[in-house]
C-alpha cells in the first residue's frame, strides 16, 4: 500500500497538484487525518481515483469519521494521493529501465569481450596462414597449430570422434561423464568462441529489444545463439524451456524416458522427441539426446543437452519407423540472474538434421541457420518473453478470456496442421488409393477422437455418426513471391481462392447432421468476410483472429442454410530481417522478402467453446535459401550470366549467386469430416477442391509478385559469357540444319541476340550430355519453371528422372533416328519436375547440337505448350 495508508498522515491544503487547479482555502493550514480516516479513503480510492464532487459530498455522508473534513480537504487528498501513485509508477518504471539497462550492459561487455577473443584467434590464424603461405616447407614439418589451420572450424569440429564405450542408464557415473562433456561444450559455444558467429542483420541492442541473435558460420550443421533478458526467475525460465512443445511448434512429443539426479544437486534425463516435417515431400526427424540441468557456482542455471550416438556412448534410444534419427550437437540454456530480478539467458542451437536424405531442392529448410534460428532460438526467447509479459498483467483479456487461453487455441490450430501435413500411422492416418495422378496426397484418419485428444469436447458428427477425417494435401513451388505477401493477399481476399459451398459444408459437419457434399460452384452463399481480432504476441509476429463469412444463399436450399460461418484463424509470421527501428517487424509485413509465413483456419460454431474440437486446414509457405557452395554452384551459371534484365544489368544468375530466395515451398493442407458411406464421395471433392485451390494460388502469386526482375528479361548490354552465346548460336544452326527451318521466334520478336530469343521462348528447351546416363545442362526459363528447378542446381537432375514410362520408351524407340538423322518428332506426353509435379506438354521435339566442327556437343528437347497438371 501506499504511503498514505500511514496513520496520523498530515496532508497540506493545496492545489499544486497536476490537476486543475483550485483555490487556495486556507492556504498553509495542515489536516492531520486518522488512521481510519486514511482507511476509509484508500477504500475509495482503490474503486475510484478521482472522484466527482458529488461523489465526495457523498462520501462524507456515508462515513461519519470524515464527517469533520471539508469537502476541498477531501479532494486535495485526491489529488496529493493520485500525484503520489504516478510518481510511484515512474519511479518503478525508471527503476526498471535501469536494471535493464545495467544487464544489457554486462551482456554487451560479455558479448564485446567473446568478440575481441574471436578476433585474437582469426589474426593468430591469419597470421599462420601467411607463414604457411611464404614457407611451404612449414607445413609439412609443423604441426604444432594443425588445430588453426582451418579458418572457422573448431578443433573439436576437426579432430575425428573418440568412441566411448557404450554406457547405458544404469551406470549413472557414465552418463555424469557425457554430461560434463557436454556442459563443456555447450558453455564454449554460448560464452566462448568454440563457433563462429555472425550477428543476424537489424539487431538494435536495448532495454525493449528482443536480444542479440547470430547464426553459424562454416560449422558442422546448423547453429544458431541468442542472449537477451527477461523479467522472469531463473527456474521459471528453466521450466518454461524445459516445456518444448509448447513453444517449439515443429515439436510432436517429448518423452522422458528415465530421470537420473546426480550428486551436485542436478538432473540427467534420458529424452526421445519427435518433430513434424515442415511440408508433405520429406520425412520427420526425431531425436535421441541426455539433458542435462546444473547450477553454477555463481548461481547461474544451466540445461545441455546433446545426442547419444555411438560415438559419445551411451544407450540406444527408441526406433521409430517413418523417422530420420537427427543429431543434436551440444546445445542449450545458460540462465543468470539479474540484480533486482529478472534473468539473462544465452541460448544456443546446433543441430544436424541429415540434410542429404530431402529433396536436393529442399536442402536449404535444412541447411539454413536463419531457418533455424527463427523455428528454435528466436521463437523461446519470444515466448519466454510472451509469458513474462503476460505475468506483469499488462495484457488485457479479449473476448472474456485470459491471454493462455487464446495461446492453447493457437497452438491447437499449429499443432492439428501439422498433423495433417505429417499424417502419422500410430495417429490414425492411412494413405487413400489415388486417382492416378500424384500431385494430391489424400489420406484418412477413422479414429479421429485419437487426434484431437481426450481434453476436447468430440465432434457431435464422430459421436453420432460412423465416420472421420479426411485430408487433401500438396506442396507446390513458388517463384518470386514474398511469403507474408501471398499469405496477407489469402488472409484478406478469400474470395478470390475459397470455395463457399466447401466452407459451408466444413461448418455443416459441427452439427450431428450435414448435408451433402457439395460440388464445387462460384455461385451461392458469396457473403463478405468479417476479421474480427482477438489476440497477438509481444512482437505481433502471430495473431489469432476469428473470421465471419456471411451467408447469403440464392436457391431455395441455400438459403435454408444461409446462416453466417465461423472460422477461428491463425497468422503466424517468422521474420527474417529480426529488428526495425529497435523492436520486432509487426504485422504481416509484405516487404519481409525472406519470412516463413502461415495461414491456418478451423471452423467453429457461434458459441466458441475453450474445448471445440478443431479440425484445421490452411497454407505454409517457406523460403528456399538458396546456398551457394562449392564448385558445381557455377558449372551451369556461365550459361545464363549474359541474361541481363532491364537497365541495371542485374541477371538472373547474378541474382541466384547472391543468395537471394527467389523461390518457396507452399504447402497446403485441407480436413473435412466425413461420414463413412460417403467417404470416397468426400475424397473426389476434396481432390477437386485442392487443386482448383492451387490453380488459384499460382494465379494469385503471379498477379501479386514484385516485378524485382524487372518486367522482361532482354539483352541490353552486349552478352558476358561467351560460351553462353556459343551455346545459343549451336542451338539454332542445328535445329535449321536438321529440320530445315528456324525455331518459331514469334514471341521473342524484340529480343536482339540468339541467347535472349533462346531464353525467352515460351516453350520448355532443355539441354543434356550425350552420355549413358544425360544429365541436364541448360534451360531456358521456360525450361527451369517446367522442372522447378535453378540453374545452379539443374546440373543434377537427368533426363530419366522426369520421364515417364511412356516417354523413356519413345525416347529409346527413336534415339538411334536422333543420332542418324539429326532430330526427331516425339508424341505428346507427361513429364515430372523435381518437386515430383507432373506437366503435359503436347509434342516434344528432339535434335542433336553439333558444335563448329560438326561434333555431336549435347543433345537438346524443346517441349511445346507445357503445362502443369
Amino acid at each position: 500500500m501506499a504511503a498514505a495508508a500511514v496513520g496520523g498522515r498530515g496532508e497540506r491544503l493545496s492545489s499544486s497538484s497536476p490537476t486543475a487547479a483550485a483555490p487556495q482555502v486556507d492556504a498553509g493550514k495542515y489536516v492531520r487525518y486518522t488512521p481510519e480516516q486514511v482507511e476509509a479513503l484508500e477504500r475509495v480510492y482503490t474503486e475510484c481515483p478521482k472522484p466527482s464532487s458529488l461523489r465526495r459530498q457523498q462520501l462524507i455522508r456515508e462515513c461519519p469519521i470524515l464527517s469533520n473534513i471539508e469537502p476541498k480537504q477531501i479532494k486535495v487528498w485526491f489529488q496529493n494521493r493520485r500525484c503520489r501513485e504516478k510518481q510511484r509508477k515512474e519511479a518503478s518504471r525508471l527503476q526498471t529501465v535501469n536494471r535493464k539497462l545495467n544487464a544489457m550492459n554486462k551482456l554487451l561487455m560479455e558479448e564485446n569481450d567473446r568478440l575481441q577473443k574471436q578476433v585474437s584467434r582469426l589474426v593468430y590464424e591469419n597470421g599462420y596462414m601467411r607463414t604457411q603461405l611464404h614457407n611451404p616447407s612449414a607445413a609439412t614439418t609443423d604441426t604444432s597449430c594443425e588445430s588453426v589451420v582451418t579458418s572457422g572450424q573448431h578443433h573439436q569440429q576437426q579432430n575425428p570422434a573418440v568412441l566411448h564405450p557404450q554406457r547405458d542408464a544404469n551406470n549413472p557415473a557414465g552418463l555424469l561423464a557425457i554430461a560434463e562433456e557436454t556442459l563443456a561444450e555447450f558453455m564454449s559455444k554460448a560464452t566462448g568462441t568454440a563457433v563462429e558467429w555472425v550477428q543476424m542483420v537489424g539487431m538494435k541492442p536495448g532495454p525493449d529489444s528482443i536480444g542479440i541473435i547470430a547464426v553459424s558460420h562454416n560449422c558442422s550443421g546448423v547453429a544458431a545463439r541468442a542472449c537477451g533478458l527477461v523479467s522472469l526467475e531463473p527456474t521459471k525460465v528453466a521450466e518454461i524451456l524445459k516445456d518444448r512443445p509448447s513453444w517449439y511448434r515443429d515439436c510432436r512429443c517429448v518423452d522422458i524416458i528415465h530421470v537420473i539426479p546426480t550428486g551436485n544437486g542436478g538432473t540427467i534425463e534420458l529424452i526421445y522427441m519427435q518433430t513434424y516435417a515442415p511440408t508433405t515431400l520429406a520425412a520427420p526427424r526425431d531425436f535421441w539426446t541426455l539433458r542435462y540441468t546444473s547450477g553454477l557456482e555463481d548461481g547461474s542455471l544451466v540445461i545441455c543437452e546433446r545426442s547419444l550416438t555411438q560415438s559419445t556412448g551411451g544407450p540406444s534410444g527408441p526406433n521409430t519407423p517413418n523417422f530420420i534419427r537427427a543429431e543434436v550437437l551440444p546445445s542449450g540454456y545458460l540462465i543468470r540472474p539479474c540484480e533486482g530480478g529478472g534473468s539473462m539467458i544465452y541460448i544456443v542451437d546446433h543441430v544436424d538434421l541429415d540434410a542429404w536424405s530431402v529433396p536436393e531442392v529442399l536442402r536449404p529448410l535444412y541447411e539454413s541457420p536463419k531457418i533455424l534460428a527463427q523455428k528454435m532460438t528466436i521463437a523461446a526467447l519470444r515466448h519466454i518473453r510472451q509469458i513474462a509479459h503476460e505475468s506483469s498483467g499488462e495484457i488485457p483479456y479479449g473476448a472474456g478470456r485470459q491471454p493462455a487461453v487464446f495461446r492453447t487455441f493457437s497452438q491447437r490450430l499449429s499443432r492439428g496442421f501439422n498433423d495433417a501435413v505429417s499424417g502419422f500411422p500410430d495417429d490414425g492416418w492411412s494413405l487413400l488409393s489415388s486417382d492416378g495422378s500424384e500431385d494430391i496426397t489424400i489420406s484418412v484418419n477413422s479414429s479421429p477422437n485419437k487426434l484431437v485428444g481426450s481434453h476436447v469436447s468430440p465432434n457431435p458428427l464422430f459421436s453420432t455418426v460412423g465416420g472421420g477425417i479426411l485430408c487433401a494435401k500438396a506442396s507446390m513451388l513458388l517463384q518470386n513471391v514474398p511469403p507474408a505477401l501471398l499469405v496477407r493477399f489469402l488472409r484478406e481476399h478469400r474470395s478470390e481462392w475459397a470455395d463457399p459451398g466447401v466452407d459451408a459444408y466444413s461448418a455443416a459437419s459441427l452439427r450431428a447432421s450435414p448435408y451433402a457434399v457439395p460440388g464445387l460452384r462460384t455461385s451461392g452463399f458469396m457473403g463478405s468476410q468479417v476479421i474480427l481480432p482477438l489476440a497477438h504476441t509481444l512482437e505481433h509476429e502471430e495473431f489469432l483472429e476469428v473470421i465471419r463469412l456471411e451467408g447469403h444463399g440464392f436457391s431455395h436450399d441455400e438459403v435454408l442454410l444461409s446462416r453466417d460461418m465461423y472460422l477461428l484463424q491463425g497468422v503466424l509470421q517468422l521474420e527474417d530481417e529480426l529488428l526495425k527501428k529497435g523492436g520486432l517487424c509487426s504485422g504481416v509485413d509484405e516487404n519481409a522478402t525472406s519470412a516463413s509465413a502461415q495461414l491456418v483456419f478451423a471452423p467453429i460454431d457461434e458459441s466458441f467453446a475453450d474445448d471445440a474440437p478443431l479440425l484445421p486446414s490452411g497454407f505454409r509457405v517457406i523460403p528456399l535459401d538458396t546456398k551457394m557452395d562449392g564448385p558445381s554452384a557455377t558449372r551451369t551459371l556461365d550459361l545464363a550470366s549474359a541474361l541481363e534484365v532491364g537497365p541495371g544489368g542485374a541477371s538472373r544468375a547474378s541474382v541466384e549467386a547472391s543468395g537471394t530466395c527467389n523461390r518457396s515451398v507452399l504447402t497446403i493442407a485441407f480436413q473435412f469430416s466425413y461420414e463413412n458411406h460417403l467417404r470416397e464421395s468426400v475424397a473426389a471433392m476434396a481432390r477437386s477442391y485442392v487443386r482448383a485451390v492451387m490453380a488459384s494460388v499460382q494465379r494469385v502469386a503471379v498477379a501479386i509478385a514484385p516485378s524485382r526482375l524487372g518486367p522482361q528479361i532482354g539483352m541490353k548490354h552486349p552478352p558476358a559469357s561467351p560460351e553462353a552465346l556459343t551455346l545459343a548460336s549451336w542451338i539454332g544452326r542445328s535445329y535449321r540444319a536438321h529440320t530445315g527451318a528456324d525455331i518459331r521466334w514469334s514471341d521473342t520478336e524484340d529480343a536482339d541476340s540468339p541467347l535472349a530469343l533462346l531464353w525467352k521462348h515460351s516453350d520448355a528447351i532443355l539441354c543434356c550430355s550425350l552420355k549413358p546416363a544425360p544429365m541436364f545442362t541448360f534451360a531456358n526459363n521456360a525450361g527451369l519453371d517446367i522442372l522447378e528447378t535453378t540453374l545452379v542446381n539443374l546440373q543434377d537432375i537427368s533426363l530419366e528422372m522426369i520421364l515417364d514410362d511412356e516417354g523413356r520408351k519413345a525416347l529409346c524407340s527413336e534415339f538411334p533416328k536422333i543420332m542418324q538423322q539429326g532430330f526427331t518428332y516425339l508424341p505428346g506426353g507427361v513429364c515430372k519436375s523435381s518437386m515430383g509435379r507432373q506437366a503435359s506438354y503436347e509434342q516434344a521435339v528432339a535434335w542433336k547440337v553439333l558444335s563448329d566442327d560438326d561434333a555431336p556437343h549435347c543433345l537438346a528437347f524443346m517441349l511445346v505448350n507445357w503445362t502443369f497438371m
